[in-house]
């Protein structure tokens, strides 16, 4: 009996050293995530008749390393998988996916919309797209980003780049042409003031700059 426990412990002995040999020929980069510069917070807008539209805002999560960012994408919908009349939205924490939040309100949006057809070919793509240029701050003037939204509608499906002061000429035109530019857009795209689509509905709104 006590040689087959002394077996036993010895066996156990060699297991665990083998696990610690193991874990210490993992790369040290594997085990490290990468921060990223802002932390985000992912927001889903339910369009449920019953509440107020803040009531169907909801924020989902945060996350701020590259890491987190994957594991969240690849368990969530993906916008052409969304019912119509839902929305995603990704923005700097604290920054609220609303016109009238303090950081939005003297801003506007770079504006692409897609026909229907173009939801199961580059909807997903194009959000992808700008989500990882947001979160990566691949933007000459990344200060001015707020948070990108995604709509999904009957006719058309939009996507929205919010900055935040449209006073700001140059910085949002660099933008545009960056988001053209990493899209493979060949037509124009067009920017257009929070305050006038408020105003007005979205499709009547005139651009302030077109790249």
């Amino acid at each position: 009996m006590a040689g087959n426990n002394t077996e036993e412990v010895e066996g156990t002995t060699t297991t665990t050293d083998s696990k610690t040999n193991t874990s210490a020929e993992i790369p040290p980069e594997f085990l490290i995530k990468h921060p990223l510069q802002n932390t985000w917070s992912l927001w889903f807008y339910d369009n449920d008749r019953t509440k107020t539209w803040e009531e169907n805002l909801i924020e989902l999560t945060t996350f701020d390393t590259v890491e987190d960012f994957w594991r969240l994408y690849h368990h969530i919908k993906l916008p052409s998988e969304l019912r119509q009349g839902h929305d995603y939205a990704v923005f700097k924490q604290g920054i609220r996916p609303m016109w009238e939040d303090d950081a939005n309100k003297m801003g506007g949006r770079w504006l692409i919309s897609l026909e229907k057809k173009q939801r199961n070919s580059d909807l997903d793509r194009f959000w992808l797209d700008v989500v990882l240029l947001l979160i990566g701050e691949n933007f000459e003037h990344p200060e001015e980003i707020c948070g990108a939204v995604v709509n999904v509608r009957v006719k058309f499906d939009k996507i929205g780049v919010w900055t935040a002061d449209t006073s700001k000429q140059q910085a949002n035109l660099e933008i545009g042409r960056k988001i053209k530019e990493q899209l493979g857009i060949h037509g124009k795209i067009g920017f257009q003031i929070h305050r006038d689509t408020m105003a007005k509905h979205s499709s009547s709104t005139k651009n302030l700059y077109t790249v």
